[in-house]
């Protein structure tokens, strides 16, 4: 008999199991109920972690301290969270309507809550997909603080170093530091992170807000001082879920009671029956198409309209906004702030009450006085909850025990996604949603294409997309796989499969709309995480997104009014 052949595993295959065996991990112990990060029960969920070695993640698998990544994971968990020893996620459970004031994170909106000088409660309205990003963000964060306490204990009775010593006095000091007190800090923060002083430096002012300018020296102490207590006394740190999130989860709670609200406002305001298109993007850039040039007609008279969507975009330009806002609303536009919990806003705009001849947009007068289409345009989804908010919008509106369906004509999205082939700003024209982990994959008709949006001083890629389970578990190795092989994809988001899941079972399998609805899909690539230093950790795109924002919707409305 042949000696069967040796096959070794490709850095891509083990980087795929290790992601697969993290999420049978995280699903194993929510059911669980608790689990503590640093003890027997989170190492899978670490080894998994440091096997992959997440881009975003950087240097997490050296000695040293990761930097980029540190801030990355702190700017969308709860200010605070590196001082408790209990973290418990919940679902939305009334503590809005008590004594505790959310906190909500930098760049991830979710209500969370200081219960004690312990413990954080996370609450949960966005389904699986918020569940694994924070586990993964913990996981990281007590990882790094390992790092510190191995660098910081000499014994094992807790003796400590005397860089150790003076961070936690400047850490603890009640008054501001000086510039050379801080600097004595930084030097002794250096020694423990295994970090250069100018790498620290550089990035030391990132991390502080006004509350607390000092917040890494403090991030840092508190990491380190409860890995030490978790090394010297086992006194570990630990996560529990609450047993109403465990029973509410994957039934679409938030979701229905989002859409049934949306549903209830096209009612009242007799909407229901008119052809809807459903755009699935930021809160600001379909109101800012529509009506900047009317409500700004001296700056648009001065400046081109992408110069103008920059300066709207600026984040101290608050009265070029309101005077935007101002017009839309009085030109027919309803808002709709979310209150389900799923954390998505909705702007209604009634075609019918808007000028044609203040956009300047082609239109065809015609299509639009006879059909007088509502365009719904809905914030950004997180995940596996783009399944859960469009499956559940796409349901017949019922009254009084009577189904009425929705006269969905088009679904567009528009997102954030991770470029595999270009750089910051491209855009990308997906022309399939292939589902890592699973051999799914959604292909469609979409109709934006290539030629729509090129010769616009914009690079334009279009082919197959990868939808992750978490941007923060892609590496290079997995990347490059689904690049470089016959799936030849062009980049990789969160949603994109779960929105054609819902679209096409409606529109195929549940005749809850029409089977010829048209869907477009279009994305502007904010991080390239093959690229060194081209990572969602490096930083945001600042007004680099603004041209490929608005071309993509320009030339969505563009459609819809034609």
């Amino acid at each position: 008999m042949k000696d069967k052949k040796h096959h070794e595993r490709t850095r891509a295959q083990e980087s795929t199991n290790a992601i697969e065996r993290m999420y049978i991990t995280m699903r194993h112990l929510f059911n669980r109920g608790f689990y503590k990060p640093m003890g027997v029960s989170g190492e899978t969920l670490r080894q998994s972690l440091l096997l992959l070695r997440p881009e975003i993640y950087g240097s997490i698998g050296d000695e040293k301290a990761e930097l980029e990544g540190l801030l990355y994971v702190i700017d969308r968990l709860p200010q605070g969270i590196e001082e408790c020893t209990f973290i418990n996620l919940t679902s939305d459970e009334g503590y809005s309507n008590s004594h505790f004031k959310p906190i909500i994170p930098e760049k991830r909106r979710r209500n969370c809550y200081r219960i004690d000088s312990e413990q954080m409660n996370i609450e949960i309205t966005r389904g699986r997909s918020e569940i694994y990003d924070i586990l993964t963000h913990l996981t990281f964060l007590f990882i790094e603080s390992h790092k510190i306490s191995k660098r910081v204990l000499i014994d094992e009775i807790g003796s400590t170093t005397r860089d150790w010593i003076k961070l936690e006095n400047a850490a603890l000091s009640r008054k501001k530091l000086t510039q050379p007190e801080r600097e004595i800090a930084i030097t002794h923060m250096a020694n423990i992170l295994g970090r250069t002083f100018s790498e620290l430096q550089s990035i030391y002012n990132d991390f502080a807000t006004p509350s607390q300018p000092e917040r890494l020296l403090q991030i840092v102490y508190w990491l380190g001082k409860l890995a030490i207590e978790e090394q010297i006394n086992n006194n570990k740190r630990t996560v529990t879920f609450s047993p109403v999130l465990r029973e509410r989860l994957g039934h679409h709670i938030h979701g229905e009671i989002w859409a049934n609200n949306i549903k209830d406002v096209l009612h009242k305001n007799g909407l229901l029956e008119r052809p809807i298109h459903i755009i699935s993007a930021n809160m600001h850039s379909v109101m800012n198409t529509l009506f900047a040039p009317n409500a700004l007609k001296t700056l648009i008279s001065k400046k081109t309209a992408f110069q103008v969507y920059e300066d709207l975009s600026i984040a101290g330009n608050s009265e070029l906004r309101n005077k935007v806002t101002k017009e839309a609303l009085q030109k027919g536009m309803i808002f709709i702030p979310d209150t389900s919990g799923t954390n998505i806003d909705v702007q209604i705009f009634d075609t019918s009450k808007i000028d044609s001849s203040k956009i300047d947009i082609p239109t065809n007068e015609t299509v639009l006085k006879s059909n007088k289409p509502v365009i719904l345009v809905m914030d950004y989804a997180f995940g596996e909850q783009a399944y859960e908010t469009i499956d559940e919008l796409l349901k017949p509106y019922k009254a009084k025990g009577k189904k009425q369906f929705l006269n969905v004509e088009s679904l567009s999205i528009m997102g954030k996604a991770g470029i595999l082939e270009g750089g910051k700003g491209d855009i990308m024209i997906p022309s399939a949603h292939i589902f890592e982990g699973t051999a799914d994959n959604y292909p469609f008709k979409n109709e934006l294409s290539k030629k729509d949006l090129d010769g616009q001083g914009v690079n334009v890629y279009e082919g197959a997309m990868i939808t992750v389970l978490g941007t923060s578990l892609q590496n290079k190795d997995i990347l490059k796989f689904f690049h470089n092989s016959t799936w030849s994809v062009i980049g990789l988001e969160m949603e994109g499969a779960h929105y054609q899941k819902a679209i096409q079972s409606a529109s195929k399998v549940r005749g809850s709309i029409s089977p010829d609805v048209k869907v477009r899909y279009a994305y502007y690539a904010s991080d390239n995480p093959l690229e060194t230093g081209g990572t969602l950790a490096s930083g945001g795109l600042g007004t680099s997104g603004v041209k490929p924002t608005y071309l993509i919707t320009r030339k969505i409305l563009e459609q819809l009014f034609n």
